[in-house]
């Protein structure tokens, strides 16, 4: 008798999850083995972007934003967690291109696997971030229930970002080094480097249109001002990370037999 539909599909996306976990950390464990710090760079790397970032800004140009270091560590941290997964998991469809001729996947394996890696690499890193603001005397207050929120709604809008990135990447390899620039402009206009609140009324508005530059301040809401978070703008976020989602899902299922035959 034939296995039924169901439990086809089910034992197909049992093999899916197994096989993104395993090269999920087969992905971490080599990139821990790459260097002589092993996994303690995931920390590093972001202390040292924050020192050399409060040097440029505190100490050369002289920003007066109060807790600069707090407010810098609270505003870099989850910027790198998107700018880091956009960037590698551009490539990784691209990237597997042998793999890809000689078994069927389902193409969302691969963004799904990086993605994975960058955010276990940012959580680490963030719980850094919660214990050093609360070391440097910052207050832990109701409004940390809202922090689960903020991390859903960031995670939609780079799944959306990372999966239409390597959706388009296939076709237009040069579009990397595009992308790479694009970020580095929303690096500068989201906010990490100082308080949207210290503008005009007016230029507010449209800094907040940039959804980072909503998501920034979210964080920094809850873990340095003891305030709640723009609850309605984060929904409005997270409802445009599920349509980036979905329209990336459907890219890729529409092209799932097309890039295995690519010259790229």
């Amino acid at each position: 008798m034939p296995p039924r539909a169901d439990t086809a599909d089910r034992s197909r996306w049992s093999r899916y999850r197994d096989l993104v976990l395993y090269k999920t950390y087969a992905e971490l464990r080599t990139e821990s083995e790459r260097t002589y710090v092993g996994f303690l760079w995931w920390i590093v790397e972001p202390v040292l972007s924050m020192f050399v970032y409060y040097l440029v800004f505190q100490v050369i140009m002289q920003r007066r934003t109060e807790d600069y270091v707090a407010f810098l560590f609270v505003g870099l941290v989850p910027w790198r967690w998107l700018a880091t997964s956009v960037t590698h998991g551009a490539s990784s469809i691209l990237s597997e291109r042998s793999l890809m001729q000689q078994v069927y996947l389902s193409k969302l394996v691969f963004p799904t696997v990086s993605l994975l890696t960058d955010t276990f690499k940012f959580l680490v890193v963030f719980v850094l971030v919660l214990a050093f603001v609360v070391i440097s005397g910052f207050g832990v207050g109701p409004q940390y229930l809202a922090l689960p929120l903020v991390l859903v709604v960031q995670l939609f809008l780079i799944t959306g970002l990372t999966t239409l990135a390597a959706a388009v990447t296939p076709f237009l390899p040069d579009i990397r080094i595009v992308l790479s620039n694009l970020i580095r402009l929303w690096f500068f206009l989201s906010g990490v480097f100082w308080d949207v609140k210290s503008f005009s009324a007016e230029m507010q508005h449209y800094l907040r249109l940039n959804p980072m530059t909503v998501v920034i301040e979210s964080y920094r809401d809850i873990l340095l001002y003891d305030s709640w978070p723009a609850v309605g703008k984060l929904l409005m976020i997270g409802a445009l990370g599920l349509l980036g989602c979905a329209a990336a899902t459907v890219v890729v299922r529409r092209f799932d037999f097309v890039y295995p035959k690519l010259q790229f």
